[in-house]
């Protein structure tokens, strides 16, 4: 049995309709080589490289189809209190961090947890799509607090 597959990554405002979804955690936006499902579909994604993808990215198909990427809903940690101050200690960690207006997420860690509550953070365990901030140059990914 051949699948289709994907040999190319559509970026977010550089495609328009897509013909299903897949719907992927922060770590499983991180491929290179990879079988996914979308509905009824499965597909083969093999890219160049490893690359790190983005809530509202698209796998282009051999086909010519396009799937969306879809950011899963994840066990999150809302940081809130001064936000400058406890960024910049997630960021001296390593940590992914989606920055907001009036909040922080992050992934939970009961390490990092510690940390920002000693720091007098409030904290919030939610569960919700996580698309933290880019690397230092606006793209790719910083690494977990377990590297």
């Amino acid at each position: 049995m051949t699948f289709p597959v994907c040999h190319d990554i559509r970026r977010k405002g550089h495609w328009t309709d897509a013909s299903a979804q897949v719907v992927l955690s922060y770590e499983d936006r991180f491929l290179r080589r990879k079988m996914l499902e979308a509905g009824s579909l499965s597909f083969l994604v093999d890219l160049a490289q490893t690359t790190s993808l983005n809530q509202g990215d698209a796998f282009a198909l051999d086909s010519g189809a396009l799937i969306e990427v879809i950011a899963a809903p994840e066990a999150l940690l809302e940081v809130k209190g001064d936000l400058l101050r406890l960024a910049w200690h997630i960021g001296n960690r390593h940590m992914p961090c989606q920055i907001e207006d009036d909040r922080l997420l992050i992934q939970r860690d009961h390490v990092i947890t510690e940390m920002l509550r000693l720091l007098g953070a409030e904290l919030r365990e939610v569960t919700e799509p996580f698309t933290p901030e880019g690397g230092a140059y606006g793209h790719g990914r910083t690494h977990s607090h377990a590297h």
